[in-house]
């Protein structure tokens, strides 16, 4: 819907275009995204409780691990829930403020996962590279200080985008697109875009080469200290380490480079949506299992906690 003001048009409320316009595929993508939500929140908030309740995991690495989760789980149920209930309803619209309020978190929290990972490269090169300065260098404090510096990134990083979408005259209110995100958006724009752009360009690039840096930096010492290592049980123990958090590193950059390092016009909009998809959805389902599946203290906390559950149970049966 438009609101003439003053020879310019206000958008009060936008369309979202989805995924796809075609009806038969609606239902299908329905179930499809609605089984991944489940299996991300189930994996997420799995990983935060098991971490949560198992005193072996009370170490920097899975205090870093249980706030990735926690990142995931927020990030994802920004964008997912929304997505949804479009699959199944006719008028897929949002309101300005709820679209301004979804393209904000959504910020915040991607924002917030790149330095999340980097923080995580940072734990590891000190555990390998620093060992035995490990339980000074990450306090309990230091961990405290690095998890709300990661926050706190994401808020600038947020407060700026979202002020600067703020800013637009809007002349079209047809998002091709699932949920608000700033490329979208910008196609909308009475004015030029020219300006904002080339600042989310820098601010992407910031977020995402510093970070990825930072990371390549870390592993080059890690990889360094490991080939240094003389027994091959010390290597591989040291490379199991790391390979869940490279994996999830390079899926998680790989995808967000592509969507935001790069001109506006340089992709079609399928391969834009695809991307999107990858790490507003898959990504977060895939953390938890990429962590789980590769990680033996994890895999080990799992079964601790399954046979402590179990032996409730018989408790609890047999004296009934």
């Amino acid at each position: 819907r438009i609101m003439a003001a003053e020879n310019q048009s206000a958008v009060t409320e936008f369309i979202l275009g989805g995924l796809t316009s075609q009806p038969e595929l609606q239902l299908p993508l329905f179930f499809l995204f609605l089984g991944i939500y489940l299996v991300t929140m189930v994996g997420n908030l799995g990983m935060i409780t098991l971490i949560c309740l198992n005193a072996q995991l009370h170490t920097p690495m899975y205090y870093f691990l249980s706030n990735l989760s926690f990142v995931d789980l927020c990030y994802s149920s920004v964008t997912t829930p929304k997505m949804l209930v479009n699959f199944v309803s006719e008028k897929n619209t949002i309101s300005y403020a709820g679209c301004m309020s979804q393209l904000c978190l959504f910020l915040v929290f991607v924002i917030a996962e790149c330095y999340m990972l980097t923080v995580m490269a940072y734990d590891r090169y000190v555990a390998i590279c620093r060992p035995l300065l490990y339980n000074i260098i990450m306090s309990h404090r230091v961990c405290s200080v690095l998890v709300a510096g990661v926050y706190i990134m994401g808020l600038i990083g947020s407060t700026i985008e979202t002020g600067l979408m703020l800013k637009l005259p809007y002349c079209d209110f047809l998002i091709s697109h699932y949920f608000c995100d700033v490329i979208a958006l910008m196609k909308l724009s009475c004015s030029s875009t020219y300006d904002i752009e080339v600042t989310t360009f820098f601010l992407a690039g910031f977020n995402i080469v510093v970070t990825s840096l930072t990371v390549l930096i870390s592993y080059a010492f890690i990889i360094s200290s490991i080939l240094h290592i003389t027994s091959r049980e010390g290597q591989s123990k040291a490379f199991s380490t790391c390979s869940s958090h490279l994996a999830a590193v390079g899926l998680f950059y790989g995808s967000a480079s592509f969507m935001y390092l790069k001109p506006s016009t340089a992709s079609s909009l399928a391969q834009e949506n695809v991307a999107s998809v990858f790490y507003t959805t898959v990504i977060p389902m895939l953390n938890p299992l990429i962590y789980s599946l590769r990680n033996k203290e994890v895999q080990a906390a799992i079964q601790k906690t399954l046979r402590w559950k179990h032996f409730e149970c018989k408790c609890h049966y047999f004296s009934g």
